[in-house]
């Protein structure tokens, strides 16, 4: 005997994002999938850091984690302001926070 599903598929495919959000969804996520970044952004959970401090506490070169914070950048999960000559970064909004903040409790628990 087959059951009826139709009711599901219907209430699916009225919710459904378009195949161009799924796509920019999948782009996110792929820029979750590096430890060096996911590492950036637990640090910037914690504080707002420039780069000089980002590379001391990974121990890696300046290079390497303004190279990451571009992308992250691009991706709008990290935001930046001015002081001086020193650019202070951070995570970008609450959406950001909550994602860390959920991601971390998810693999705690």
């Amino acid at each position: 005997m087959t059951h009826n599903h139709e009711d599901a598929l219907s209430h699916v495919k009225a919710e459904m994002p378009t195949d161009e959000q799924l796509q920019d969804l999948g782009d996110l996520f792929k820029v979750f999938g590096d430890t060096t970044r996911i590492k950036i952004m637990y640090a910037l959970y914690e504080e707002e850091l420039c780069v000089c401090a980002i590379s001391e506490l990974l121990d890696m070169t300046q290079s390497a984690i303004s190279h990451q914070l571009k992308t992250l950048k691009d991706a709008n999960l990290v935001a930046s302001r001015r002081e001086g000559k020193t650019i202070y970064y951070r995570l970008s909004d609450e959406h950001v926070i909550s994602i860390i903040a959920k991601g971390y409790e998810h693999i705690t628990e």
